[in-house]
């Protein structure tokens, strides 16, 4: 891939009967222009194959709910977080939230927090839903200058924590994130000669999705949800606080005050809120696999007539009925990791605080081991996530056909992908420091009450960067959601891609000739 080069024969060009109105979109290496027409699928592409779309239950799976069990504890964890919030707001009412406001300055209570934390996060929701947005435009415009940006400040970021680190003489998190930034360093001339495929692989998706508005629709209506989501839990965790916090007006009506509680509650409220974030993204991941991505790369642009009505309500159906036990399987594996990793987190910096240097040494560690599981069950995942939505399979069997898949075709292979997934998580980790920084900013300017010591300020940053976050990652779920469609694809039927996207398909081919091969299917 190294050899490839602007004007050389693989330029990328949409295929796609006609261009649409307005101006047309330009990449740094290539031009836009309309491509000739496209045989249908399986009419003589690439190697002659002639398999129907609907092979081995694809786009039609068994009418039958799978993995059953995690599907009513995930259902019994959402009841569980509405009565706890129903609770807690309704004292939070009766208190009055405690005072506090818009600009608030030293008003309502000081004993936690109050409206004015309230409202502070509402504005950090509506930043984080417009900086995503942002940042999904800017992808869109600048592809292959924002990967070369992002792995630059990747590993800038890392060697600004070691140097951090060693500067505060924090021993164990210096040594860490020493071979860290040694690593990436290392890893930058791999990872730069490989943007170039990476980049034309994120422009084929962008020019999908420009065809098909339901991507956005369902982007756009998880991002709201996620919101939405946000909110609640911002309210719930406020009210929580509220309510349980010892010196609170609400432990003078009969209410059982501690710090046990406080903490008991907050953990179950953070439970749920990142397994049904997750759960939320991973629907609209398969949603999306199964609908207008899966159906663009086995029937084709729907101007040849060949893709069935309504795919990406069909596929909706499917994730959140049948498949919502398998999806809630994967998630809450990803959620238990998270978890683990914030409490690690906590021992830490209790550890750094006490004078525990080993302690805090081992416990970082520990939280970077689980970090990188958590990383590659994220990505292992969304495989996963497409297997289920194309043939509605149980997770384990999802799982499966998915490491085989990975197997067989060359783990190298995924570079490219992680390289897409490292651009949007980069902007999804941007757009949540934003939030924090906004919601840092407010609150020193603002001055309520309640933090008048400061002791609130991590908290309430923490949960700002949390909501702008998990807000940025739904969003740039749905483009990712095309980029592994389209490996998983290229993995099964290879000459299905030579047809749809034959620039792409051969500067693969050049670069990762096992990929191609495809996977036979058992």
């Amino acid at each position: 891939m190294s050899g490839w080069k602007p004007g050389s024969p693989h330029q990328y060009q949409p295929v796609y009967g006609a261009p649409e109105p307005g101006p047309a979109p330009v990449y740094a290496p290539t031009t836009y222009a309309p491509p000739p027409p496209q045989p249908p699928y399986g009419g003589g592409g690439y190697g002659g194959d002639t398999k129907s779309p609907y092979e081995g239950e694809r786009f039609k799976p068994k009418k039958r709910i799978n993995d059953p069990i995690f599907l009513i504890l995930f259902i019994a964890q959402l009841v569980g977080f509405i009565i706890i919030s129903v609770i807690t707001l309704s004292k939070f009412g009766n208190a009055g939230g405690l005072g506090g406001g818009v600009g608030s300055d030293g008003t309502g209570g000081d004993i936690t927090l109050n409206y004015h934390t309230v409202i502070l996060l509402l504005f950090v929701t509506g930043a984080g839903l417009l900086l995503s947005a942002i940042y999904l435009l800017l992808a869109r415009a600048f592809t292959k200058a924002l990967m070369h940006i992002t792995l630059v400040l990747s590993i800038l970021l890392n060697i600004g924590i070691c140097v951090y680190y060693w500067i505060t003489k924090y021993w164990s998190g210096a040594i860490v994130f020493t071979v860290i930034a040694l690593f990436s360093i290392l890893a930058y001339w791999g990872y730069r000669s490989r943007i170039p495929l990476a980049s034309l692989l994120l422009q084929v998706v962008m020019d999908v999705t420009k065809h098909y508005p339901s991507v956005y629709f369902v982007a756009f209506s998880a991002l709201i949800l996620q919101a939405a989501l946000s909110v609640w839990y911002t309210f719930t965790v406020i009210a929580t606080y509220v309510k349980y916090t010892p010196g609170s007006p609400t432990c003078e009506l009969g209410v059982s005050c501690s710090k046990g509680k406080v903490i008991g509650f907050l953990i179950y409220e953070t439970f749920s809120f990142l397994w049904t974030s997750q759960v939320i993204g991973n629907v609209a991941l398969a949603t999306l696999a199964g609908g207008p991505f899966g159906s663009w790369y086995y029937f084709g642009p729907r101007e040849q007539g060949m893709m069935p009505a309504h795919p990406t309500l069909s596929s909706f159906v499917r994730a959140s009925t049948l498949s919502l036990g398998s999806v809630a399987f994967g998630s809450l594996i990803v959620t238990l990791l998270e978890l683990v990793k914030m409490l690690l987190n906590i021992a830490r910096n209790n550890a750094n605080a006490d004078g525990h240097p080993v302690e805090a040494c081992l416990a970082l560690c520990a939280e970077c081991f689980i970090g990188c599981i958590e990383s590659a069950v994220e990505y292992f995942n969304r495989y996963a996530y497409i297997e289920i939505a194309l043939y509605g399979k149980p997770y384990i069997s999802a799982a499966k056909d998915t490491w085989r898949l990975f197997k067989d075709r060359g783990i190298d292979a995924l570079v490219n992908d992680s390289l897409v997934g490292m651009t949007l998580t980069w902007g999804a980790y941007a757009v949540g420091l934003l939030c924090s920084l906004f919601a840092y900013l407010y609150l020193r300017y603002t001055h309520p009450a309640y933090n008048a010591d400061g002791q609130y300020t991590a908290p309430v940053v923490l949960f700002a960067f949390l909501i702008g976050l998990m807000c940025s990652l739904t969003l740039s779920s749905a483009i990712e959601a095309g980029v592994s469609t389209i490996f998983v694809g290229l993995g099964e039927d290879p000459q299905v891609l030579a047809i749809r996207a034959p620039p792409l398909f051969a500067m693969i081919a050049s670069t990762y000739p096992q990929v191609v091969q495809g996977v036979p299917r058992v």
